[in-house]
């Protein structure tokens, strides 16, 4: 797991041809907005990241394993592309499972992108906060 920690917190374009020393040939990815198989996939969702944001950049914040799975909690922050403002923050998990030579298998991320991405949209995310009002427990 230590590998797969060290090439998130240190992604950058270039590291992103060392993808097939930690994820296996046929590693699955999903998150909100993607599920793919495969390394040329998974490579395109990280260079389509480093391609739309600006510094993006992952910090592990905490990390368990058992036996071949492993469970990680990260903030990714950024700034949109051309974008002077604030910079964003996603809060997420990811829940890996690695293959016989400790490569991973499957990488699963949980986060919320309704609240930490679409309401950030200005029209949408009018409706979305008062729909999440409406619908939280009081």
């Amino acid at each position: 797991m230590a590998r797969v920690v060290a090439l998130f917190e240190q992604l950058t374009p270039a590291s992103l041809a060392r993808l097939g020393e930690v994820y296996a040939d046929d590693a699955r990815f999903i998150d909100p907005f993607n599920d793919v198989t495969g390394l040329a996939p998974i490579r395109r969702i990280f260079e389509h990241m480093f391609d739309t944001l600006q510094a993006p950049r992952f910090t592990v914040l905490t990390r368990f394993s058992a036996g071949d799975e492993a469970f990680l909690s990260w903030d990714f922050r950024f700034r949109r592309q051309g974008a002077q403002g604030d910079e964003l923050l996603i809060h997420g998990a990811s829940h890996l499972r690695f293959d016989a030579d400790d490569r991973v298998l499957l990488h699963r991320d949980y986060w919320d992108a309704a609240r930490q991405v679409y309401e950030q949209v200005p029209l949408l995310g009018a409706v979305l906060r008062w729909l999440r009002l409406r619908l939280a427990a009081r």
